[in-house]
């Protein structure tokens, strides 16, 4: 999670350069918008506040691209934030939801969807044998913390600095650089005690884990405050602390989880944890994510055992059928044409950097990539922020974005490639970062 002195810099920087990329029918839904609904969007990043202007409302999507409300058609590289994989409207998806919902919405009921998924993904993680499916990443990433302290007794739970675990009150917590210290709340509203037994500790680092920790929480690769990857040892580090202190290593794999493959950032780097969270891809884009772990850790949730959760939608035939249907087309194959894309577009964007002499990192983990505007590799938060400050990156994204190409409204994000990204779309996203590059130094 992003720190909020940083975001602040990168938006009065933003609001200096007084862009505007939004069509008038855009900006009238957004004045529209900001009357009922807080800041005018139901997610706060998409109010283009890091980047400047107002946002562009979506219409519709197609593949690669997203055509907003005044018909301004573009090249995305948001894909709902990673979890159109396949591409926008992809058919085998748009088939299995509407199939699903002739059949009706939803049921309160258990249903023969929820099975098939269920089974899916235990076959595809080694280690995970048992999932229990909610609606979001916040959901999953809770119930896991509860499910920890409930299964060890323990209270305290460690995270890191600049991975964002949804906005449960007792993940809402950041940290200082350096050493880890006791987490303060981030956020309005978040009492200091619902954070008093959360730890937070630089990433990369590997903490001192003790008798009073229940689980340590993390990203396998931290892919909320750009594309950040696990230092070598870092997660075997983890692993062999948390065995020794008898605490719980979860791993939030709501980005990761089969987007890396079918295996996700634990398959790839080889440490198991105890439990897994997962989201945006399991679902097909729809509202669903995963708690997933070993069995007699998961058989503690109700009814099983002691820990309660529930929801009302949690396993919601709709989602369930386009998760069904994601996964069936991740094959090994997808993955690797997937990974060649995203590898062929880092060379072309580190091409254009270069040739404008602008200096930028464009780190890549398999099928992710991110781009920090900094001389040094980033490893961390701390790190992170300095390359977010600079206010490179939101005159970035309006370059980019007058050139049809969109990028995250926030340079604490990801480039989420598809696979509908095909070569004709790589190409055409590496002239435009050519030509934006070369504004941007000039600038």
């Amino acid at each position: 999670m992003a720190d909020p002195g940083a975001r602040r810099g990168a938006d009065v920087q933003a609001a200096r350069e007084n862009v505007q990329i939004a069509g008038p029918r855009s900006r009238e839904l957004f004045e529209r918008a900001s009357l009922v609904i807080p800041g005018g969007v139901d997610s706060p990043v998409r109010a283009f506040r890091a980047v400047g202007g107002s946002p562009w409302f979506v219409a519709s999507g197609d593949g690669a691209h997203v055509v907003d409300v005044d018909g301004t058609r573009y090249l995305d590289y948001v894909q709902s934030w990673g979890a159109s994989i396949l591409g926008h409207a992809h058919p085998a998806l748009v088939e299995a939801v509407r199939a699903a919902a002739g059949r009706g919405t939803t049921f309160g009921a258990p249903t023969e969807g929820e099975v098939e998924l269920a089974e899916r993904v235990t076959a595809s993680v080694p280690g995970c044998e048992m999932v229990r499916f909610v609606s979001s990443g916040t959901e999953a990433a809770m119930t896991a913390v509860r499910l920890a302290r409930g299964a060890t007794g323990r209270d305290r739970i460690v995270k890191f600095a600049g991975c964002y675990h949804g906005h449960s009150d007792g993940l809402l917590a950041a940290g200082g650089s350096g050493v880890a210290t006791l987490g303060l709340p981030d956020s309005a509203g978040v009492p200091a005690g619902a954070v008093a037994d959360t730890v937070v500790a630089p990433y990369n680092t590997v903490p001192d884990i003790d008798e009073r920790v229940a689980c340590v929480v993390v990203e396998p690769v931290a892919a909320n405050m750009g594309l950040v990857a696990p230092a070598p040892g870092f997660l075997d580090g983890l692993r062999r602390a948390c065995d020794e202190a008898g605490a719980l290593l979860v791993f939030d794999e709501v980005i990761t989880g089969f987007r890396l493959g079918r295996d996700g950032a634990s398959g790839r780097f080889g440490v198991r944890p105890d439990l897994w969270c997962f989201g945006k891809v399991v679902g097909g884009g729809l509202p669903l994510a995963a708690l997933g772990g070993r069995r007699e850790l998961m058989e503690v949730l109700a009814p099983s055992g002691p820990v309660y959760q529930a929801g009302t939608l949690s396993g919601n035939p709709l989602a369930t059928a386009a998760g069904i249907a994601a996964l069936d087309l991740l094959d090994a194959e997808a993955y690797e044409t997937l990974a060649e894309r995203v590898g062929r577009l880092a060379s072309g964007l580190e091409g254009a950097f270069d040739d404008a002499g602008v200096v930028a990192q464009v780190p890549v983990v398999g099928t992710l990539l991110g781009v920090f505007f900094a001389d040094e590799p980033v490893g961390n938060y701390e790190d992170a922020r300095r390359a977010a400050a600079n206010g490179h990156y939101a005159r970035f994204f309006t370059s980019m974005a007058r050139r049809a190409v969109a990028l995250a409204p926030s340079p604490y994000e990801v480039l989420f490639t598809s696979l509908a990204h095909g070569d004709a779309e790589i190409d055409l996203t590496i002239e435009a970062a050519a030509a934006s590059a070369k504004e941007l130094a000039a600038s």
